[in-house]
């Protein structure tokens, strides 16, 4: 049974998949036909990975397709909102009539290397020093999802997409901003951990 954990809440359904090698992955039944074109170079892994996301949805909305409007996916018919996430072997799918984002993300400590990138000095200032790593990926993931509801070509991670201070041990009714000059918006967020993965929902 590929469904390894459902996260819904009451705004939305948020499935999270693993692969199974004995799992069926059709291309010709579960991809859609204006998508062939667009992963015809694929790596076999990144192509399960779709795959697995297209499963999902037929589980949930059998007529429904995922399509894309530049690298932004959106259902046809548009009446729901969705994200989309996948890290091999796992891959979620979130359903809902609102604006919603959501990310998988590894632990690894190769993320200090590139905090300098999307770490705020002020997010750095709530960070358990011998638990780095985990908060590092946690924030990274936080704003990965945000993007997903609130993005544009010229913000950055860093500058732009700001977490508010939490704890790892109630990873709950996280605040986060997304601002500039004539923006500034609120979300809630919370975080899911299972295996060595954080799944962050911002919703």
């Amino acid at each position: 049974m590929p469904l390894y954990r459902d996260f819904s809440d009451q705004n939305a359904t948020i499935l999270l998949w693993k692969f199974d090698e004995h799992e069926e992955l059709d291309p010709e039944f579960l991809l859609e036909k204006e998508n062939f074109e667009k992963v015809k170079d694929y790596h076999p892994t990144k192509l399960k990975e779709l795959l697995l996301v297209r499963k999902i949805l037929k589980s949930q909305l059998p007529e429904h397709k995922i399509l894309y409007n530049g690298r932004e996916p959106y259902l046809d018919p548009p009446d729901f909102q969705i994200s989309i996430t996948h890290s091999f072997p796992f891959a979620a799918l979130a359903i809902s009539k609102n604006k919603v984002g959501i990310d998988i993300e590894p632990f690894h400590p190769k993320i200090i290397r590139i905090k300098h990138k999307f770490l705020h000095d002020e997010e750095a200032g709530f960070i358990e020093p011998d638990k780095e790593t985990a908060y590092l990926t946690v924030i990274w993931s936080l704003k990965e999802s945000l993007y997903k509801i609130h993005h544009s070509n010229y913000w950055s991670l860093k500058k732009h997409y700001e977490v508010k201070p939490f704890r790892l041990d109630f990873p709950f009714n996280i605040v986060c901003r997304v601002h500039d000059e004539t923006v500034s918006d609120l979300y809630s967020a919370r975080v899911e951990f299972f295996g060595n993965y954080c799944l962050t929902i911002v919703d």
